[in-house]
């Protein structure tokens, strides 16, 4: 069991991770910091609940059971952090979202506090590590710390449920979306694993033995539940910014033709060499050198090349948009040709602005790049246009293709 807790850990921890990649602007950010220390107690709690890290800690101590009001303190404490993170969440003015985070921590400092008193107080030299609640439910004090811990956790619990509940009827979006994982979330807590608990608990105080609900039942619900939520508070904040890398990853591996062709006359600073560098700075540092190697083209851009393509094009039945960008293309692969031959400037030659460097984004260079990627001789496909079957006579045979 100590293992798939152990996992369960690990994956909380990865989660903290990423969320608090840049540390100094987490630090600053109310929401990011309460997220991380969430998610980090609710990694710390699976930790401390493993029966091998109870029996290091009890052994460590020289105090039998003393993992047990370390667990519930970790555990009352991953409650309270869960609801300071639902008030930065829901936001507000900053003196009323204060004062409601503080009085969480002070109400839940002193259920802490209290565990630990009790625990003092209690007479449990038995060390149990995966049935303590069942065995020591009828033993004072023990009992009234493990009813206490349960009623901490189960009010942080309720409340969280009511108040995303209420939350995701106003909202929609991945943040709907989230809010009901966290509803899930809490509610395989409540079912799955307190219920068990209390359940087991009371069974113990009537005489019965159904300690399995809170040994065997309990703990993987109690995971799978800490899961769920991780995920809900996690995917709103996580899942925006991955379909940005996601797509800047599918823009650069786009802008490969363009570069190809360009990059031989860039005199943009080379590449960071950083090997874990994100899609978007490799875009951005892509876009940025092929942008300064068309202002090194320019001067090579055939004008008469580029009209009779586009009239080609036209004549061809192609729209306006997709005349231009095929014609823009061959007058590029021209330009191209001549800068790497060493060649003079054409007559023709004159100011023009390419399409590509009107737009913002990457979008109108995404555009030229895969009109250059047709190979010569395919039709153009519905959309684009095939800049190497529009100029005729105009292009060379050894005219650059770039694949």
């Amino acid at each position: 069991m100590s293992l798939v807790v152990y996992l369960a850990a690990l994956v909380f921890g990865m989660t903290s991770v990423l969320l608090f990649r840049r540390p100094r602007t987490a630090m600053s950010n109310p929401l990011t910091l309460s997220t991380c220390v969430a998610i980090v107690l609710g990694a710390l709690v699976f930790v401390c609940a493993a029966p091998a890290t109870l029996g290091t800690v009890n052994e460590l101590t020289g105090v039998p059971n003393f993992g047990a009001p370390l667990t519930y303190g970790m555990l009352s404490a991953y409650s309270c952090a869960v609801l300071v993170l639902l008030i930065n969440w829901r936001g507000g003015p900053r003196p009323v979202v204060r004062r409601a985070v503080l009085r969480s921590m002070a109400a839940y400092g002193l259920l802490v506090v209290a565990i630990v008193v009790l625990f003092l107080l209690a007479d449990a030299d038995t060390e149990r590590l995966t049935d303590l609640d069942t065995y020591y439910a009828g033993t004072p004090f023990m009992r009234e710390m493990i009813l206490l811990y349960l009623l901490g956790h189960s009010a942080a619990m309720l409340v969280m449920c009511a108040v995303c509940v209420k939350w995701s009827r106003e909202v929609d979006g991945l943040l709907r979306v989230g809010l009901r994982l966290i509803v899930l979330g809490a509610l395989l807590d409540l079912m799955g694993f307190q219920l068990t608990k209390y359940t087991a608990v009371a069974a113990r105080w009537a005489g019965r033995d159904l300690d399995f609900l809170s040994t065997t039942v309990a703990p993987p619900m109690a995971s799978l539940a800490a899961l769920v939520c991780s995920v809900g508070f996690a995917l709103p904040r996580l899942l925006p910014s991955v379909l940005a890398h996601w797509r800047g990853l599918d823009d650069y591996r786009r802008l490969g033709p363009l570069w190809s062709l360009v990059k031989p006359v860039s005199t943009a600073p080379g590449q960071p060499s950083a090997r874990w560098q994100l899609p978007r700075a490799r875009l951005q540092w892509r876009e940025v050198s092929i942008h300064d190697a068309l202002l090194t083209l320019a001067p090579y851009f055939d004008h008469r090349l580029r009209e009779r393509a586009r009239d080609t094009a036209l004549r061809a039945g192609h729209s306006a948009h997709e005349a231009r960008l095929a014609a823009e293309a061959a007058m590029l692969a021209d330009a191209a040709r001549r800068a790497a031959a060493h060649e003079e400037p054409p007559e023709a030659a004159g100011s023009y602005r390419l399409h590509a460097t009107e737009v913002p984004g990457p979008s109108g260079l995404v555009e030229l790049s895969q009109a250059l990627d047709r190979p010569p001789g395919r039709a153009a496909a519905p959309g684009g246009t095939n800049p190497s079957s529009l100029t005729g006579p105009l292009n060379e045979p050894e005219e650059p293709h770039v694949a």
